[in-house]
């Protein structure tokens, strides 16, 4: 799919676009391409002279394919994105960038919610874009502020995990839970900081290369501030999830030793039954008891006695609970 954007006073808007003669027709500032075809590729190349990169292309992490300039002037840029979706975990989705002829091409083989923010708020704020270079920005701008709101989600996901995992009752059935959530957390929180590590290295790179004006320069600024302040979010939610990993797992730990307890208790309380059991199977012919009328209730009554005694022992201590 093809989507293709023109400036008017300070607004993006969209053209559709179902031929190549739709395309002749306008003069864009931004071509954003999701998952495009071969003759999609085509327009774009015969329009305007931009070659697409393909998904191996797009996908090389190496940093001299994720930043440079061609020899024909063009810049290209490899930026990682974050996509949540309902229905499966979250991934990074790269999207690569060219700047060429003061027209923005983006490709990406998902469609992203930081693309539809930009240009759903590019539309209801007119004067917020003068060029290719601002929608780029908006895009990363943008995509810090996704990071902060997913941020937020987690945060507020491991509050719930928190408050199960140091409820009064606590089965193995909520620390599998609690387990679950939590990885599922600390997997997305992992991801965002790595997002917003290759978002500070793109940033970077444009101010590096002096490819700014002074406002511009200044919005760049403004995101790597932002960018910094996720950061120790990050680390303050990599602290929180270690703890209520730590918390779970020794309350895994504590209801397994309640269960390893009551077995120790019931072996110790039965070792005297046994003990009274053994001396009265001795194959000995002088055994006071053998030929008494009340040896065998004597037995079975000292027996379940010395049974009875050490659990009113333990329970006397606490040890039953």
């Amino acid at each position: 799919m093809i989507n293709v954007f023109v400036l008017q006073n300070g607004r993006l808007n969209q053209v559709p676009i179902e031929t190549r003669e739709d395309l002749e027709k306008v003069a864009p500032v931004w071509v954003d391409l999701t998952d495009p075809n071969d003759d999609e590729r085509a327009w774009v190349k015969t329009m305007y002279g931009v070659i697409l990169p393909g998904e191996d292309e797009v996908k090389d992490i190496e940093a001299s394919a994720r930043y440079y300039e061609a020899e024909n002037g063009d810049l290209h840029l490899r930026t990682d994105f974050l996509l949540e979706e309902d229905d499966g975990p979250s991934r990074i989705v790269t999207v690569a960038f060219i700047l060429a002829k003061k027209m923005l091409f983006s490709v990406h083989t998902d469609d992203l919610p930081v693309f539809r923010l930009v240009r759903m708020r590019a539309r209801s704020r007119p004067g917020s874009i003068a060029d290719y270079m601002d929608v780029l920005l908006d895009l990363y701008a943008t995509d810090a502020e996704y990071s902060a709101d997913a941020l937020e989600g987690i945060y507020q996901n491991l509050e719930e995990v928190s408050g199960r995992v140091l409820q009064e009752e606590f089965t193995d059935k909520d620390a599998a839970d609690a387990l679950s959530a939590i990885a599922h957390e600390e997997d997305l929180n992992g991801r965002i900081r790595r997002n917003m590590m290759d978002t500070r290295r793109a940033v970077s790179f444009l101010m590096r290369g002096r490819l700014l004006n002074s406002e511009q320069f200044e919005e760049a600024r403004q995101i790597l501030r932002d960018i910094e302040s996720l950061d120790g979010h990050t680390s303050f939610l990599f602290d929180k999830i270690n703890f209520l990993m730590d918390a779970t797992v020794g309350f895994i730990n504590i209801n397994q030793n309640k269960i390893i307890k009551i077995f120790s208790v019931a072996s110790v309380a039965f070792l005297p039954p046994t003990l009274i059991a053994s001396v009265y199977g001795m194959n000995f012919k002088l055994l006071p008891e053998l030929n008494w009328t009340y040896g065998y209730p004597w037995s079975l009554g000292l027996m379940i006695t010395s049974a009875i005694a050490p659990f009113l022992y333990f329970r006397h201590r606490g040890w039953l609970k």
